[in-house]
């Protein structure tokens, strides 16, 4: 197998990051919800507003003060009051993504394993495991399109059906290598159509 060259992995590793990466910061173990934990614990909201937009400051802040002082209380209303806040926390940083907010995960829900690898790339500096990964699906999803679509043109004038069975594997895979090239930009800038 031919290696992609890094350049080009990194690109695509910046585009498929960019929208579901953070999909586990709706876990309560997620980091989303592990900064938040800190912002009670040190009694400061600065940790968790990196994850929402500047607008949408006041309704956490306004939030985060009222679980500050209910969670004086103790026993279930505190539990009730820290829940309150996380999970406006994250319903918030979900519509920032654009993305819905459909609960609190529960810990140890399963992340996906493009997750878990870009987290550890994060985390320890090295991301040569995430480029492997995704550059045996490119390869991967590149051949399989490529390989129906050389099968299909074989037997394109066999007949109308066969005909239309190439059109269709040919579009499906223009259109892929297209969308492949559109992640490498990564600025959403099209690429040409003339095919």
């Amino acid at each position: 197998m031919k290696r992609i060259y890094p350049f080009f992995i990194t690109l695509i590793l910046a585009f498929a990051i960019s929208n579901d990466a953070l999909a586990h910061c709706d876990h309560i173990d997620g980091p989303v919800v592990n900064d938040a934990r800190d912002a009670i614990v040190y009694n400061d909201i600065t940790p968790v507003l990196k994850w929402i937009n500047k607008e949408d400051e006041a309704e956490l802040r306004n939030i985060f003060e009222k679980t500050m002082r209910v969670r004086q209380v103790g026993g279930e209303t505190q539990e009730m009051a820290d829940r309150l806040f996380f999970e406006t926390l994250v319903r918030l940083h979900r519509a920032s993504e654009g993305a819905p907010y459909t609960g609190l995960k529960p810990a140890g829900t399963p992340v996906a394993e493009y997750v878990k690898l870009s987290d550890n790339a994060l985390e320890y500096g090295f991301p040569d495991e995430l480029i492997d990964y995704l550059q045996e699906a490119i390869e991967h999803s590149i051949s399989e399109k490529f390989n129906e679509a050389y099968f299909n043109k074989r037997r394109v004038n066999e007949s109308v059906e066969y005909g239309r069975a190439y059109v269709h594997s040919y579009v499906d895979f223009i259109h892929y290598v297209k969308h492949v090239l559109e992640s490498i930009n990564g600025d959403g800038s099209p690429v040409p159509e003339n095919h």
